[in-house]
């Protein structure tokens, strides 16, 4: 599936998706993928404020086991850099989900999934969490012609010293430009995760673009605002349906 020499870079940093996404933005979809099809995106994504960075690289993997039904794994490598402590990386965590598309009203435009998703502990040198997560989301969506608006959120089980449980949402607005060009944007707010810690509010903009054949260039980015601070986010990821 390295079908570029950038793809292959990609894979050199994960060779394995807030996630919490559909791809390339934060808040997700009901729409599954379809029965007997996979879409998997080579991706990186990076969070953070001047030179602190966390970020993944990997494989997102989505394959359509009913109709209706979307089974999800995500596998990453993370990696981080710190003023003091400079770069490192390693295994990331490990995330499995189950998207089940409760509502399909093709008449009025309607759609709704859940799309629960375990987080499990496996990544190295203190990349990711210590205990198994567990995300319990519903997305919902309305379509206008080409025009898309979906959003939704959800609640997250955050087990272990110093956490917290917290909420997470998001909106977003796409639009079908063209048949090879879709633009969009979102805005995402998270409670806080970790005791004495602040929620955060984020707005990013994206774009998708088909690159030909089964292949698509997937971008999203956008500032985040927290406790009076401003960090950043960024995505980027090639996409493959088959």
């Amino acid at each position: 599936m390295r079908i570029a020499c950038w793809l292959g870079a990609l894979a050199l940093l994960g060779a394995a998706a807030p996630a919490i996404a559909g791809p390339p933005y934060l808040t997700d979809d009901p729409e599954t993928t379809e029965f007997g099809k996979w879409e998997i995106y080579n991706f990186v994504t990076l969070d953070g404020r001047r030179s602190d960075v966390d970020g993944e690289g990997g494989w997102d993997l989505n394959y359509g086991a009913a109709d209706g039904l979307q089974l999800t794994a995500t596998v990453p490598l993370a990696f981080a850099h710190s003023k003091e402590s400079g770069w490192r990386g390693g295994s990331g965590d490990l995330e499995l989900a189950a998207k089940y598309r409760v509502v399909n009203d093709k008449k009025s435009g309607w759609e709704a999934a859940l799309f629960p998703r375990v987080i499990l502990p496996t990544s190295a040198k203190n990349l990711g969490g210590r205990r198994a997560r567990l995300l319990l989301p519903l997305w919902l969506q309305k379509d206008f012609g080409k025009t898309s608006v979906f959003g939704g959120g959800g609640y997250e089980i955050n087990p272990g010293s110093g956490n917290r449980n917290f909420w997470q949402a998001g909106v977003a607005v796409t639009h079908d430009v063209t048949e090879k060009l879709q633009l969009g944007g979102e805005v995402t707010r998270q409670s806080a995760d970790t005791d004495g810690g602040k929620g955060s509010t984020g707005v990013d903009a994206g774009m998708i673009g088909k690159v030909g054949g089964p292949y698509s260039f997937l971008l999203a980015g956008g500032p985040s605002f927290s406790g009076g601070q401003t960090s950043y986010h960024a995505y980027v990821a090639l996409g493959l349906n088959f």
